[in-house]
């Protein structure tokens, strides 16, 4: 934006949230002088619309992100009969795994069979390592460390489905990753999770704190047959491939980045007068 402001080229940006959303690091500014702005979805728009001019909530466009071709374009896997789960993510507040371990403890609880996987690290890991020992999780829970993109596909595709118990997001990409590789989902009604994932269709839906819901979901999705499971697994991998193909997606930037006029700004409007010495520029 300064750049732009001293006579530089027109400028764009991209807003996922939620961060951004809870400490709007001067968005009005930035949205103000923007030839457009990117929403990764519909309620990121919205909170957009929500930290701007009214006059400018036409520069803020809705873009899905892209899902890399690597998670759709393999054979497909069958869905095992074990009864595995697995949360991706970084190991922190907003992710919910405390929740999710809360929950897994009243599966075992009520003599659920199941296995857990937590892939990834963070800062909270300490505290998620004391809560399984707590609740003596320890031989169904596994906590991977940070992992790669192959190893995430692999985790998630050993899974019956992936669980993310959110508490904030914007539009977590690896949602869409479990869909593309035909697994359904358990996660929270936050942000704009609900724009892609369809209760009873391709997951489970549910509110986010809720430790009751989470387990009866979790409890629901360990007593399908793979074949049920893979009903929904199929139409999440529809579902997203539909709203969230990298090459529609891409065309839909492209567009704008090629609707973009001149640079603009104070200084280009001396310079176009021919007013942009060194001297004028002071």
């Amino acid at each position: 934006m300064l750049a732009h402001l001293l006579g530089g080229p027109p400028y764009s940006f991209t807003v996922h949230g939620p961060q951004e959303f809870e400490r709007p690091f001067g968005l009005e500014e930035k949205i103000r002088h923007a030839n457009f702005v990117v929403a990764v979805s519909e309620f990121g728009r919205s909170q957009l619309y929500l930290r701007c001019r009214h006059g400018d909530w036409p520069k803020v466009k809705v873009i899905h992100c892209g899902l890399e071709k690597e998670f759709y374009d393999i054979p497909p896997r069958a869905i095992p009969a074990a009864p595995r789960l697995v949360c991706v993510g970084r190991i922190c507040e907003a992710k919910g795994q405390m929740l999710l371990i809360e929950a897994a403890a009243r599966l075992a609880a009520r003599g659920i069979a199941f296995e857990l996987t937590l892939a990834g690290d963070g800062p909270m890991r300490g505290e998620i390592e004391a809560l399984i020992e707590r609740h003596r999780l320890g031989e169904q829970i596994r906590i991977t460390g940070w992992v790669s993109s192959p190893q995430v596909r692999e985790e998630i595709m050993a899974s019956r489905a992936l669980v993310l118990p959110s508490f904030a997001e914007g539009l977590p990409v690896v949602l869409m990753e479990a869909m593309a590789l035909r697994r359904p989902v358990v996660t929270t009604y936050v942000a704009g999770i609900p724009e892609l994932v369809r209760h009873g269709q391709d997951g489970w839906l549910l509110p986010a704190g809720s430790v009751a819901a989470l387990a009866e979901a979790m409890t629901q999705c360990l007593s399908k047959r793979p074949e049920e499971l893979q009903v929904m697994g199929d139409a999440a991998f529809h579902r997203v491939l539909e709203r969230h193909s990298i090459d529609t997606e891409a065309s839909k930037l492209a567009r704008h980045l090629g609707a973009e006029g001149a640079p603009s700004g104070p200084l280009a409007s001396r310079r176009a007068a021919g007013s942009g010495s060194r001297d004028s520029l002071a």
